[in-house]
């Protein structure tokens, strides 16, 4: 019979409350196990940044740049509108509603610099999406990107009293030869016209004021007063039913898994960062805009994923840090002239969300004798609990327990510890875990235990530990669909299919795509008078008109009934199961075939 994981190894005097485990052997080297971190509020960074490198460029946006200085002046400038007009006060939630662009970063560190919690959103969602993290979070402020006014529109007579609407051209100052997206590019529209209710000829009651208006009324915000343990940013994770709930994080929670990822990469002020992944997100959160102002570094933004762009963006500002997801890596080297650029800059490749496939893998080691470092976190843990080591990086793999955390497998029924080897949920306690979800009390009884007197927060991830104290990603113990890295939670487009006046039951179940890893699958009874009239296109087509793209069924299977238990409940593992088997007949039909 195997036996719980060793504890042989000692604490060091500067890791207490920490478990012996076979992974501190291989630790970063140099690194300590506890790493200091501020104990201020993370817009003291803008403000230390601003102090220290005033005219260096902390952002450059297809060519055209905003230094430290530049920065913290805008900042203040919005914070100072915010506060007034829009009459922002502490603790308020702002919601933050844009691709990555440099209104984004001014934005969330205005809203911090009010002293408020930014609310920040996919800019992928939907308008029904979006209504109910407007009215779960209870904010009557957002800032919005002018291509994305139609989604907020509808809300504005129920929700919102304030709206300011950033043009991301305003930021393209500096002529460029890179292909800028269209939306970026598009001019500033005037907002002179009646914003009207989407099911009403009544004008709205909402303020929509231009970035540009709220900059130029040359206000300054109050003394700050935020501290370390206040509320500062709250973005929405799904749950395996019902909405999507807030991730309630502190300027603590926020500042440790900012700065703590650049001493395990060993990371210092002028390397040069490629923002590839959405600051919506809290991986290009945390490891593309918090962690390098903290830095004092510079940050490449990129408004959406290009390769092309991305190339000439590293060979042209000599970038270091590369963070993308595994999706991202295999578009990136499929690019046809690849070897025709110089990627010498190139120091480190990092990110997570989906395992790395080992050829591509090995394909990255090859063109940049570079390996890919894997890590694991979570929206409740404001990114990483798990990284591989720099130095020592194991492919496939979740990595080994960050700086502070505590994580262990458990038994999910009797939540007694896994002997090593043996698969059981990822629990997780540490400096990153959020405080909670936001007016959810039942959510956080079900979500938190205490093990050995400590927290920990059950992720809902199946997983293992080997014998040198890396963790591995099994299965997921919650109904999550991982597509391409984001990740699909079937409850929630269920919830959004069930609106379509054709369908009377629906059930979201993941399929294998050989380019997302596995996709959205609806599984659907119509109701009787329209069976024959509805078929899988039109399903398809009304979903990508009320959700968020990666959401969107790619597939649509049509039942009589769908199969329930004995308490009515749809058997929905049960189809799942079905899925895969199917899969695996073809797989074996396939082989046959090539074989003969």
């Amino acid at each position: 019979m195997s036996q719980p994981q060793s504890r042989m190894l000692q604490n060091s005097p500067d890791s207490p409350n920490l478990p012996d485990s076979p992974h501190w052997l291989h630790w970063p080297p140099g690194l300590p196990r506890i790493v200091s971190v501020p104990e201020t509020d993370l817009y003291a960074n803008v403000e230390i940044s601003a102090w220290r490198w005033p005219d260096k460029p902390f952002i450059i946006f297809y060519d055209s740049t905003l230094t430290f200085a530049q920065f913290k002046d805008e900042c203040e400038a919005l914070a100072g509108y915010l506060q007034g007009p829009c009459g922002v006060r502490a603790g308020d939630r702002v919601i933050l509603f844009l691709q990555n662009s440099p209104q984004f970063i001014i934005s969330f560190y205005a809203i911090l610099r009010a002293g408020a919690i930014v609310v920040p959103v996919n800019p992928m969602n939907r308008a029904e999406e979006l209504a109910h993290m407007v009215r779960d979070s209870g904010s009557t402020v957002a800032i919005v990107a002018q291509n994305l006014l139609a989604e907020v529109a509808p809300l504005s007579a129920e929700s919102l009293k304030h709206v300011v609407v950033a043009c991301y051209s305003d930021y393209l100052k500096t002529p460029t030869d890179l292909n800028v997206p269209d939306f970026v590019r598009e001019p500033r529209a005037p907002l002179d016209q009646a914003w009207m209710h989407a099911d009403s000829r009544t004008p709205s009651a909402t303020i929509f004021t231009p970035w540009s208006g709220a900059l130029a009324a040359g206000l300054r915000a109050t003394e700050r007063s935020s501290k370390p343990d206040d509320l500062c940013v709250m973005p929405y994770t799904s749950g395996t039913t019902g909405n999507p709930k807030g991730c309630m994080h502190t300027h603590r929670s926020v500042m440790h898994n900012a700065v703590v990822p650049l001493s395990w990469f060993g990371t210092h002020q002028d390397v040069v960062f490629l923002a590839s992944l959405p600051f919506f997100h809290v991986t290009g959160m945390q490891g593309s805009m918090n962690g390098p102002l903290y830095l004092g570094a510079t940050v490449v933004v990129l408004a959406r994923w290009d390769r092309e762009v991305a190339l000439r963006c590293i060979e042209r500002h000599r970038i270091n840090a590369l963070s993308m997801i595994a999706a991202m890596v295999v578009d990136f080297l499929a690019h046809p002239q690849l070897e025709t650029f110089d990627l010498s800059s190139v120091q480190r490749i990092n990110g997570g969300g989906a395992a790395m496939p080992e050829a591509v893998a090995a394909r990255l080691d090859q063109l940049l004798g570079l390996s890919y470092v894997e890590g694991y976190g979570m929206t409740e843990t404001i990114a990483p609990t798990h990284l591989n080591p720099p130095h020592r990086p194991k492919r496939q793999c979740l990595g080994i327990p960050f700086v502070g955390v505590d994580s262990r497998v458990i038994d999910p029924t009797t939540l007694a510890e896994c002997p090593q080897g043996e698969t059981g949920e990822i629990v997780v306690h540490g400096p990153p875990i959020m405080q909670g979800y936001w007016n959810k009390p039942e959510a956080n009884e079900e979500s938190f235990i205490t093990i050995d007197g400590k927290r920990f927060l059950r992720t809902g991830d199946l997983g293992r530990v080997d014998e040198d104290g890396y963790f591995f990603m099994v299965d997921r113990l919650k109904r999550m669909i991982n597509a391409s890295g984001f990740k699909v939670w079937p409850a929630e487009v269920e919830s959004l299919l069930y609106g379509h006046p054709a369908i009377h039951e629906a059930c979201i179940i993941a399929t294998p795509d050989p380019v997302r890893g596995e996709t959205v699958k609806a599984v659907v009874v119509l109701r009787p008078a329209f069976v024959g009239a509805v078929d899988e296109s039109a399903i398809i087509e009304w979903a990508r008109s009320h959700m968020a793209a990666y959401k969107v069924p790619r597939q649509v299977e049509f039942m009589a009934s769908l199969p329930k238990s004995g308490t009515g409940k749809v058997q929905w593992r049960l189809l799942q199961d079905q899925e895969r088997d199917r899969k695996l007949e073809r797989d074996r039909t396939n082989d046959g075939l090539v074989l003969e």
